[in-house]
């Protein structure tokens, strides 16, 4: 009897009509949600854990999902935060000697819909083509034109503000290292003369702050809502603006605090950290037809000429234009020519748009943590 044969039928139904039929292989449900395709071959657990995909329904490009299912260490977050997954071929035997269990027994614990079974090729195409847009996953609705209707009746992911959900409510201090062989994951005592940071959490991923212990920071990290001031107060030698979800524009608060950070301490953004410093310096945001997600993207260090393999996860870009000169572009996406980070051209702040802590994806561009560190003297 195969493992597959009891799957329950599942559905996804995109907002422009489109209709896909395959079978359940997570929680019993729907999931409404921005519909994107991420191209990376390994670490869906990372990407699950990703706190940057609230809001979202991932769709894995890479044809087969599970075989080495899931463990305790490879999460990027406490629980998963996408609002839906979608596959080609999920495995339910998994094998690996790391693995705890299988991927669809972690997504029905997490309460996460997911479809398997559909033709992702044809569904990332159509997204490459009309944009990433609203879709629902349903094991409960039979009925496209019912689902189409609740696709067309959600919000759009730009009225939402989900850092607000997903940052932590508690202050905290992060001491572990990142993962090595082979004593895995280790908590590190700060070095005499490591440089305090701390790091607004919008949606912080694990490994940032593995990242920067890594590159001999003391790690504090904060609420998205802390004001500026308490910032100050603590007196850190410098301060991060995390990754996160959704429109950077939603998040006022953030961009009012980036405002009075300025000037008053070195800074480093990733991602929507990138993008919140941007606001702040009087720039403008806009959105990318279907985003980039996905472990293999090329970008060049405009200052090295350097070509590095980048992990990204953003559906908005910073135009550095519209900074008229307070920034200078200082990477650049290979694939459609989109800014990749940037520097002020007097303050020591530096941001990048994709993610320098991969997590998951190739580390490349990890000698980010250490100019940033350099910079600071």
């Amino acid at each position: 009897m195969g493992l597959k044969a009891k799957a329950e039928k599942a559905l996804l139904v995109l907002k422009d009509g489109l209709v896909f039929e395959g079978r359940s292989f997570g929680a019993p449900g729907e999931a409404v949600g921005e519909v994107v395709f991420n191209t990376s071959m390994t670490g869906y657990q990372e990407i699950l854990t990703d706190p940057s995909y609230k809001g979202q329904i991932v769709t894995m490009t890479y044809p087969q999902i599970g075989n080495y299912g899931v463990n305790t260490e490879d999460v990027e977050s406490s629980a998963p935060y996408v609002e839906g997954f979608v596959a080609r071929e999920y495995l339910p035997y998994n094998s690996n000697w790391r693995s705890h269990a299988s991927l669809g027994e972690y997504l029905r614990v997490a309460g996460i819909t997911a479809i398997e079974g559909i033709d992702t090729r044809a569904l990332t195409r159509h997204l490459r083509e009309k944009g990433a847009q609203t879709g629902i996953i349903s094991t409960v609705e039979t009925d496209p034109a019912v689902l189409l209707e609740k696709a067309r009746a959600y919000p759009p992911i730009d009225a939402f503000d989900f850092v607000k959900t997903v940052s932590s409510k508690e202050i905290y201090t992060w001491r572990e290292d990142v993962w090595r062989w082979p004593e895995g994951l280790s908590l590190k005592e700060s070095a005499p003369g490591a440089k305090k940071i701390i790091a607004y959490d919008f949606g912080i991923k694990f490994n940032i702050l593995r990242s920067l212990v890594h590159y001999g920071f003391e790690v504090t990290v904060v609420p998205a809502l802390t004001p500026a001031e308490e910032v100050l107060e603590a007196a850190p030698d410098a301060v991060l603006f995390s990754n996160g979800p959704g429109d950077p524009r939603t998040t006022t608060y953030a961009v009012q605090n980036a405002k009075k950070l300025l000037g008053k301490k070195p800074i480093l953004g990733i991602c929507l950290g990138h993008q919140i410093l941007g606001l702040a310096l009087g720039g403008d945001i806009y959105k990318l037809k279907f985003g980039h997600h996905g472990g293999n993207h090329p970008v060049m260090d405009l200052r090295t000429g350097r070509v590095e393999i980048t992990a990204q996860n953003h559906n908005y870009c910073v135009d550095i234009k519209s900074l008229k000169g307070k920034a200078k572009l200082t990477h650049k996406n290979l694939y459609d020519g989109t800014e990749e980070g940037m520097a002020h051209s007097e303050l020591p702040v530096m941001s990048v748009q994709h993610h320098p802590e991969a997590g998951p994806g190739p580390g490349d561009s990890s000698h980010i943590f250490s100019r940033f560190r350099e910079m600071l003297g």
